[in-house]
């Protein structure tokens, strides 16, 4: 796995063993980038569930400012930490090895501009507890940017602050861009 485009165009990511964590394709991260494109400039992105890091490596790569990486797994760690190295992004990026729910239970401060949401898609329950967290709209950025991925078919429920801005499938996947409405964000 590579790579796609910017800075660190071509390097190549090393994923973890096993199945544990699923890294997006080419194909996803393609169309997802380039539907985000206009939104990457400067941004601070949050990766949750962040497995090898590709798509806030990828972020990072296309002009984000920072990116903070949530994970538990200790093989994705190692793999996480190993790719901002190559990528020499390990200065923008702050990796957290902690539960997705743990971190949104701590109350992170943001703003972040963009984040993504991307559990194993066997997790639905999951998906939808990060989806729903009320810390998450209060670390948004006005007009911040959530991609949801999920399998088609075990698409999350949405809590009611979610607006879904860009629906894309591609394959047996789905990419949800939600916006937060503003007074979520607020409380």
């Amino acid at each position: 796995m590579r790579v796609i485009a910017g800075e660190a165009k071509g390097r190549t990511l090393v994923v973890p063993r096993g199945g544990g964590t699923r890294s997006a394709t080419d194909r996803i991260r393609e169309t997802l980038f380039a539907i985000l494109e206009p939104d990457l400039s400067d941004a601070q992105v949050l990766d949750l569930f962040a497995g090898a890091g590709t798509l806030g490596i990828e972020a990072l790569s296309r002009g984000a400012r920072s990116a903070t990486f949530v994970e538990r797994s200790a093989e994705a760690l190692k793999a996480l930490r190993r790719n901002l190295e190559t990528t020499r992004f390990a200065e923008r990026g702050r990796v957290i090895p902690a539960n997705v729910i743990a971190f949104l239970d701590s109350r992170p401060t943001g703003p972040f501009n963009v984040v993504f949401v991307d559990p194993p898609f066997v997790d639905v329950a999951t998906a939808e507890a990060t989806l729903r967290h009320d810390a998450l709209p209060a670390a948004l950025a006005p007009d911040a940017v959530v991609v949801s991925r999920s399998l088609r078919k075990h698409a999350p429920a949405l809590p009611a602050s979610a607006r879904v801005m860009r629906a894309k499938n591609i394959g047996e996947e789905t990419l949800l861009f939600l916006r937060y409405s503003h007074s979520a964000a607020g409380g």
